[in-house]
């Protein structure tokens, strides 16, 4: 279990810090504004681009990636409807809390839970890959559409999709992977200082909120948190793990796919509640139920699966 409490250790320190600047009243919500727009336009890019350029395009191609997959569409969907034709949630809010129930933390905390929960970090390729190459560019879409003043325009939404920071980060990136090309070292080292950034400024972001913004939401937007966690924490490793069986995953490959799926949200799903202004206040609770959450759930995982 060491390194579940390396990796909640390493972002709780970051976030901590966060939230203490704002307690000391040395940043302020407008720096959390800029900090999400720092991250979300310049970090986030970079560090896709370099991400995915090192990454190994071929592991979508798995059962493993299949179950991932899986989990993350049942999930989403089950928030999705009722958020939608139910509570009648529009579609920034929908898109936003589909998210928060289904799109796992892969990168500052999966990594370093594959490494030394699963003994191998490339076993949260598959989720990585699913998450930046469909789920992000999806919503992305969907938000900017959400977000537009004035009748849709198909082409305008595809224009606004296709120039997003996020989106042309991650193209760039899977070209890269895609074709075996390095990028010479005058563009890589300055893009991996600057993905540098992403991460960090998410966290202090996040951590500000936490201080500065408001407390956990009452009466319905409490049992909308409350279904968000739950789908998170609960339904979506169950939904992975009955999808293993189905395929026949075993052993090593089933209890992988269990703990990438009760990993917590993310906490770039924040900066992107941030951006667009959508449903901010769940995001921010649902990533800090599920990241305390998580930690039981993924021990006891261990010890019935490990």
């Amino acid at each position: 279990m060491l390194g579940v409490l390396q990796g909640f250790a390493t972002i709780g320190i970051v976030i901590g810090t966060g939230a203490w600047l704002a307690h000391r009243g040395i940043v302020d919500l407008s720096a959390q504004q800029l900090l999400a727009r720092l991250a979300l336009t310049v970090g986030l890019p970079a560090l896709l681009i370099t991400m995915l350029a090192d990454a190994d395009a071929s592991a979508m191609a798995s059962r493993s990636t299949v179950v991932t997959a899986s989990a993350i569409a049942v999930v989403a969907l089950a928030y999705a409807v009722p958020a939608r034709l139910i509570w009648r949630r529009r579609l920034g809010h929908v898109v936003m809390g589909a998210q928060d129930a289904s799109y796992v933390n892969s990168a500052n905390l999966g990594i370093p839970i594959a490494a030394f929960v699963l003994g191998d970090p490339a076993l949260v390729a598959p989720v990585l890959l699913i998450q930046v190459l469909v789920m992000q560019p999806i919503a992305l879409m969907l938000l900017d559409h959400d977000a537009a003043t004035g009748p849709a325009r198909p082409g305008r939404i595809l224009l606004d999709a296709l120039t997003n920071p996020i989106t042309l980060g991650t193209a760039i990136g899977v070209a890269l992977s895609l074709t075996g090309t390095q990028l010479p070292v005058f563009l890589d080292a300055p893009a991996r200082l600057l993905g540098g950034l992403a991460i960090p400024a998410m966290l202090i972001a996040y951590g500000i909120s936490l201080r500065l913004g408001p407390g956990l939401a009452g009466g319905e937007q409490r049992s909308e948190l409350i279904y968000t966690s739950a789908l998170k924490l609960l339904a979506q490793p169950a939904v992975a793990w009955a999808a293993g069986l189905a395929l026949g995953l075993t052993g090593p490959d089933l209890f992988a796919v269990v703990v990438i799926a009760a990993l917590p949200t993310a906490q770039n799903i924040f900066i992107f509640a941030l951006q667009y202004d959508r449903a901010v206040s769940l995001t921010r609770d649902t990533i800090l139920v599920t990241t305390i959450g998580s930690v039981p759930v993924i021990v006891l995982a261990a010890a019935l699966l490990g």
